[in-house]
């Protein structure tokens, strides 16, 4: 195994050192070498626009010329110029900001312009031109000054959008919320061939399971047509990271589901699911308002990220798949498994512990956002005393949580927030400093985003709730619906408001607000609001 990830490692690095060189390359071809006035057979802007990464001067633009969408794109294998402007009105009256952007045929010509020179916390429109076609008007908002103290601000926590499950309802009620940034946990989109569960099929994917890039792009392809999904991308910038099945499902650094367990005999050898993870990351990249910081390297990335939104919250956007451990004890739900509270277990792995750490230990602001993926706190399910856990959660990485419990309580970093999604419920409890003690001093709280359509309608509670609430006193509400979480910061405090729709089964449902709970400034403890 040594051998192998020295390997890959190895591979990594050349790669990386060949992809600095093709940038280079690319930054020097010519215009003239680019079709600078294509004409295409059918519009080549349907998969939209979006933002994201907000900074105090200037966000990511992003749009994908493909006309024919779910069979590759459609488009030559050429470059095309796309030109693009940013404006203070939604008429592009005044426009403060244009230029042009290559969108080249080895990134699906998919465009990412790193825009600057805006001025903080103010919203902005702006489109994309390709030859005759303009396309949709997208809206985005630039974050506050580092030194400015904002008096709020307003986030939703969304993820794990199931095509085959639902309609992407709750996305065109979030497309009408007034916010600053959308955070996306993960589980953008689903590699499976087939719904996986005893749902019915809504809505009919295309394709086998992902496995070639082109498999990607298409999959993208295919949620991005939703026109509620592309309405929400339009309204708000996004802040974006993945889960596992923009990969593989439950996937681990270099491990895949296919791990040579009993429920995966055949094993998959990490050099080769290498190659699908680097194609599975290479079209995440293209179908995401992200930075070229966020570019893959071979089959790695540097997703985890920060963002400061001024003096009153920083988000720190994590990546608790790419540099964990495998799961112990052949994941799934287990009890009686040792092997979860190791010694010096993994699941952000070390650089990023360091780095999430220091940027808590420099504050710098009122609120610290762990903005990740799977629940950090305890979820106990059966009988006790020996509890079954999900070894896919922080709760199978026991030592990696003590550690970061510790150092939250030990340096007095105060008002710890974390957005978690994976699990297609909602929740909302507190983080302790010993998970295994219930009596222990909470540190942070927690709030767990439902899906926006995985698993179906849903219900208001599953049979076992009420004994997964007694087993956890520290959880403090749970529902079954599908949606959103919204959330507002201010000096005195944060909230978190359960926004659900009644089915996804058919489209048009309504929101509603299942529950609202704060976390008072200096405070680590969940008040109803």
């Amino acid at each position: 195994m040594t051998a192998i990830r020295n390997g890959i490692e190895m591979l990594t690095r050349r790669g990386f050192a060949r992809a600095a060189a093709g940038l280079a390359a690319f930054a020097a071809l010519r215009p003239e070498r680019a079709l600078a006035q294509p004409v295409f057979h059918a519009y080549p802007f349907r998969l939209g626009v979006a933002s994201g990464d907000p900074w105090p001067d200037g966000v990511v633009l992003w749009t994908r010329l493909a006309p024919d969408p779910l069979a590759g794109g459609g488009m030559p294998a050429r470059a095309v110029e796309v030109s693009w402007e940013v404006a203070e009105d939604e008429r592009f009256r005044t426009i403060v900001a244009r230029g042009t952007a290559l969108a080249r045929p080895e990134l699906g010509h998919a465009v990412h312009v790193e825009v600057g020179g805006l001025a903080p916390a103010r919203p902005y429109w702006y489109r994309f031109r390709a030859g005759a076609e303009v396309s949709p008007t997208g809206r985005t908002r630039t974050a506050p000054a580092p030194d400015a103290t904002q008096p709020r601000i307003r986030f939703a926590n969304v993820g794990c959008q199931r095509y085959e499950d639902g309609y992407f309802t709750a996305y065109a009620h979030l497309a009408a919320e007034e916010l600053d940034l959308v955070f996306h946990y993960g589980d953008y989109m689903y590699e499976y061939r087939n719904r996986r569960g005893p749902q019915p099929i809504v809505r009919e994917i295309t394709g086998d399971e992902t496995y070639s890039l082109t498999d990607y792009r298409n999959r993208y392809a295919l949620y991005k047509l939703d026109a509620d999904l592309a309405a929400a991308h339009a309204a708000h910038p996004f802040v974006v990271t993945f889960d596992d099945h923009e990969v593989d499902n439950n996937w681990a650094g270099m491990i895949s589901e296919e791990d040579g367990s009993a429920a995966f005999p055949v094993a998959v050898p990490p050099e080769i699911f290498a190659l699908r993870k680097q194609m599975a990351l290479h079209a995440w990249y293209e179908a995401m308002p992200v930075r070229r910081a966020q570019l893959p390297r071979g089959p790695e990335i540097t997703a985890y990220r920060r963002l400061r939104y001024g003096r009153l919250l920083t988000l720190h956007a994590l990546d608790t798949r790419a540099f964990r451990d495998d799961q112990p004890c052949g994941d799934g739900v287990k009890a009686g498994c040792a092997d979860r509270l190791r010694p010096g277990s993994q699941i952000l792995g070390a650089a990023q512990e360091g780095w999430l750490m220091q940027g808590l230990a420099e504050g710098g602001s009122t609120w610290s956002v762990l903005a990740q993926q799977v629940s950090v706190m305890p979820r106990r399910f059966g009988e006790g005393p020996d509890f079954a856990f999900s070894m896919d959660k922080w709760d199978a990485y026991a030592d990696a949580r003590a550690r970061l419990t510790r150092f939250i309580h030990d340096r007095g970093v105060r008002n710890v927030v974390v957005l978690t999604g994976d699990v297609h419920n909602a929740w909302a409890g507190e983080v302790k400093l010993d998970a295994e003690d219930d009596a222990s001093p909470t540190v942070a709280t927690e709030f767990i985003a439902t899906s926006i359509s995985s698993n179906g309608d849903g219900s208001e509670t599953l049979p076992n709730t009420p004994q997964v609430l007694r087993n956890n006193p520290h959880i403090r509400f749970f529902n079954n619906r599908r949606g959103y979480t919204l959330h507002e910061a201010t000096a005195e405090r944060l909230t978190a408001s359960f926004k659900v729709v009644p089915y996804v089964s058919r489209p048009g449902a309504p929101l509603e607000t299942r529950a609202t709970f704060a976390v008072p400034a200096g405070e680590a403890k969940l008040v109803a609001a």
